[in-house]
């Protein structure tokens, strides 16, 4: 998936976002992040869409913090889902007019502009996600996009330490954790003492499996879910997979 067709993906998850907040109570409370409601997760969001565009359309070299670029969310409620369309409008057509190469700052791996499309895609996904699950609705996503947000997911997860500490105790002595969905698509994660590796595919039995559909793993991955919900299966050492599950919050 390139940067143009992230983009694409991206356009859709906006709307259906933005959507989502405006049929939602703004003071419901979302079960995938329960410590905020509807309100503090449209701020968040319309917040990172701001903050992130900021650094692409200058290809910063560096971080700056969201309260340096004065970024506010309105007071008001009811109007946070225009703002957070008006936000997500924006950080489209700055990532649109981007060169997906341009070297710049990234907290992730990839240092370059084609990175936020990827992180932004798959931001704007989960928490729309987390809006549908406010609502009481059953989220659904492209198989497409639910595959490449578990890669970017354990791809990232190893440079997120300064704002998620957590993930520094993600390693172990050999335990692996294998994900395997029903439409053919699967992850092996192994721990070693320096953190944990992880591949494509199914390779070999893990200590601790979890099967079912693409959509359900997905949210348990991102702990939207338990890992054992909605069609999905846990086989093995549970231990090593609750310790991940603990240790790999990424807001």
């Amino acid at each position: 998936m390139d940067h143009r067709r992230r983009c694409d993906l991206l356009a859709d998850e906006l709307e259906r976002l933005a959507a989502a907040v405006e049929a939602a109570d703004p003071s419901a409370p979302v079960p995938g992040c329960p410590e905020w409601s509807v309100v503090e997760l449209a701020r968040h969001v319309g917040g990172v869409h701001r903050w992130a565009g900021h650094h692409v359309r200058t290809l910063s070299p560096k971080r700056i913090s969201s309260s340096k670029l004065g970024i506010h969310a309105p007071d008001d409620p009811e109007e946070l889902p225009e703002w957070l369309r008006s936000g997500g409008v924006e950080l489209l057509g700055t990532l649109l007019a981007a060169d997906p190469d341009a070297e710049m700052w990234a907290w992730g791996a990839d240092q370059h502009a084609r990175f936020w499309s990827r992180r932004m895609l798959h931001e704007s996904a989960i928490h729309r996600a987390d809006a549908e699950q406010a609502l009481g609705r059953e989220p659904a996503f492209d198989a497409e996009v639910a595959a490449d947000a578990v890669d970017e997911l354990l791809e990232n997860l190893p440079s997120a330490a300064y704002f998620s500490p957590g993930v520094v105790e993600l390693k172990g002595n050999g335990e692996t954790i294998g994900l395997t969905t029903d439409v053919g698509a699967a992850w092996l994660i192994e721990f070693d003492p320096e953190g944990y590796a992880w591949s494509r595919g199914r390779g070999r039995d893990a200590t601790v499996e979890v099967r079912g559909p693409l959509t359900p793993m997905l949210l348990a991955v991102y702990r939207r879910q338990r890992p054992d919900e909605n069609g999905l299966s846990v086989d093995g050492d549970r231990a090593v997979l609750e310790h991940w599950l603990a240790h790999s919050a990424l807001r």
